[in-house]
């Protein structure tokens, strides 16, 4: 599992890379042909991981406790105009929260989960690890996004 954090990490480094690269016009803009943004890309990856990982797995009861949960959840859309604020808190939940992660991975917080269907793919995770695994591939699926996003952005000027 050292590897697979480790390259979650990697991903939202290079993630948080491309957000600092661009300005916040270009993060709320949505190009056409999508219906989101790359801050909303990222957002979702930050939200998503912990609520597979917490919520849908019994850890915790709800998603309350999630900061921007209700903004960057799946089947939500930009709706407001992100700040830079925001942009700037969720780059540092993009790290603290995968720190976490495998902080509680390491201590046997989910020794026990409850397993549950993927709602894209419909599969079974059974264990933390395949959930965490998961993550890894959405974190990079919504990079992948992100990076479209922007080359349609950039041949817009």
């Amino acid at each position: 599992m050292e590897q697979v954090f480790k390259f979650i990490k990697q991903t939202r480094q290079a993630f948080i890379q491309l957000l600092d690269g661009l300005t916040l016009e270009q993060l709320n803009e949505i190009p056409t042909g999508f219906n989101n943004n790359i801050i909303w890309n990222f957002g979702h990856a930050v939200v998503a991981t912990q609520a597979l990982c917490y919520v849908r797995t019994g850890i915790r009861q709800d998603a309350s406790s999630i900061k921007y949960v209700a903004s960057y959840v799946k089947g939500s859309k930009p709706t407001y105009f992100v700040t830079q604020e925001e942009v700037d808190d969720l780059k540092r939940l993009a790290v603290e929260t995968i720190e976490q992660l495998e902080k509680d991975y390491a201590a046997g917080v989910f020794n026990k989960i409850a397993p549950f269907a993927t709602d894209t793919y419909g599969e079974t995770m059974a264990t933390i690890e395949e959930v965490i695994t998961l993550t890894s591939g959405h974190d990079n699926l919504h990079y992948g996004y992100a990076i479209a996003q922007r080359r349609i952005i950039n041949n817009n000027k």
